[in-house]
């Protein structure tokens, strides 16, 4: 099956940087869009930014715009976002998850089907 895993997650002050990690592995690993997702307590899950390894422009949600980074080592299919300038509202478990074949990805939670366990990100003084 195909799996994904984060790592990176921490805590940081505000302005402060993170990198987090998702290596996925499994059938279709390489051909699939790859999502960062948020979702901090009481609020729904968010889209963060997704790409589809390999080509293709990367999407991100408006409120990190500037100042995260999708990116990927594909020949390890492993994809990271970079988190820059982080604010105390960036507070929230980051999920990675793998979705479907396509030319533009978006990070629309409801297209993605295979999750990770998520990593907790605290921006905080």
């Amino acid at each position: 099956d195909k799996q994904v895993v984060e790592s990176g997650g921490g805590s940081v002050r505000p302005g402060g940087s993170l990198r987090l990690s998702c290596a996925a592995s499994g059938p279709g690993s390489g051909g699939a869009c790859m999502g960062w997702f948020r979702q901090a307590p009481g609020k729904q899950r968010e889209g963060v930014a997704a790409m589809l390894p390999g080509g293709g422009k990367p999407s991100y949600h408006d409120s990190v715009k500037g100042r995260f980074t999708i990116s990927e080592d594909n020949g390890k299919n492993v994809v990271y976002l970079q988190m820059n300038s982080l604010k105390p509202e960036d507070t929230a478990m980051y999920y990675c998850a793998a979705g479907p074949a396509a030319r533009f990805c978006m990070p629309t939670v409801a297209e993605y089907t295979t999750w990770g366990q998520g990593t907790q990100v605290t921006v905080s003084s």
